[in-house]
């Protein structure tokens, strides 16, 4: 998987972990799809979560450092409407585990 649309689709599974995608999320997952330079089709089969599951496995060969900004951009998105729900702190933390950061 492109690594560029791993990391936007990781985005978008934290914004919709508790159910909800408010406005502020919208924009926050369409400017880091602009910033990967998606094409519509790409970013199309982002909002339509293709890909979805695997989109940690498209990440795992990154270095560790760009491991853990992706994990930092996660908080961040999450953080975009004031608060970091529960839901989408355990999205991340799985998240986390899966891209083999966990404990260090």
């Amino acid at each position: 998987m492109d690594p560029r649309i791993a990391k936007c689709l990781l985005v978008s599974k934290v914004l919709v972990a508790d159910g909800i995608m408010t406005e502020n999320e919208r924009v926050l997952l369409e400017r880091a799809m602009d910033r990967m330079q998606l094409t519509a089709e790409e970013k199309r089969r982002v909002f339509d979560l293709e890909g979805w599951d695997d989109a940690e496995q498209g990440l795992v060969a990154l270095s560790e450092d760009e491991r853990r900004e992706i994990i930092g951009q996660l908080v961040d998105a999450a953080s975009v409407d004031g608060r970091l729900s529960p839901l989408e702190l355990a999205t991340i933390q799985r998240i986390t585990k899966a891209l083999g950061l966990e404990g260090r």
